[in-house]
């Protein structure tokens, strides 16, 4: 069985009545956890720092669970960044998490040592992507000091300070000095 396209929803949606497609959204906001995220996200501030901070509890979590070693699976940490994004369009919230994800992967170099190189480069990726996103939208200046304590507290392994640092310089005005 194949899926239905936009356009066949379509032309069953607009069948319906405005009850219909209202019982239909609380239905699907019931028994879909990401609807009832999403709408939690678009409707409510306050909902919209408790759907974050979930998201960014499975990355620490990854990192750093409650007992035990983080597994560090980097993928599991992109996959939650992956989901928060389906929820959620906004800039600054996406930049946020992403760069909880990178923040979490200096803490973790910093508690175990050295990684391997397919890690620093994707804190690197990270990181930079995250900072692309800022400054598309004018946030810049929003996350400059969070971004200055991750290259301060990078460790030097295989360039990752170097890296963070080169980066960091491309999208802030390096006059300032930094603490």
């Amino acid at each position: 069985m194949k899926n239905i396209t936009i356009s066949e929803l379509r032309k069953e949606l607009s069948g319906k009545s405005e009850k219909e497609l209202t019982d239909e959204i609380i239905n699907l906001f019931k028994k879909i956890p990401q609807v009832k995220e999403y709408y939690t996200v678009a409707f409510s501030a306050e909902g919209e720092e408790h759907v974050l901070e979930k998201y960014k509890d499975i990355i620490t979590h990854e990192f750093f669970p409650k007992r035990g070693y983080g597994k560090a699976r980097l993928s599991v940490a992109k996959k939650a960044i992956s989901d928060f994004k389906k929820i959620s369009d906004k800039p600054h919230l996406i930049v946020d998490i992403m760069l909880h994800y990178v923040e979490q992967g200096v803490n973790y170099t910093a508690q175990y040592g050295d990684i391997n190189e397919p890690f620093y480069n994707s804190m690197e990726k990270m990181f930079e992507d995250a900072l692309e996103i800022a400054k598309k939208h004018n946030e810049l200046s929003q996350f400059q000091e969070l971004c200055e304590e991750l290259v301060s507290e990078a460790c030097q392994g295989w360039g990752f300070q170097d890296g963070l640092n080169c980066i960091y310089d491309e999208f802030y005005d390096n006059s300032t000095p930094r603490k």
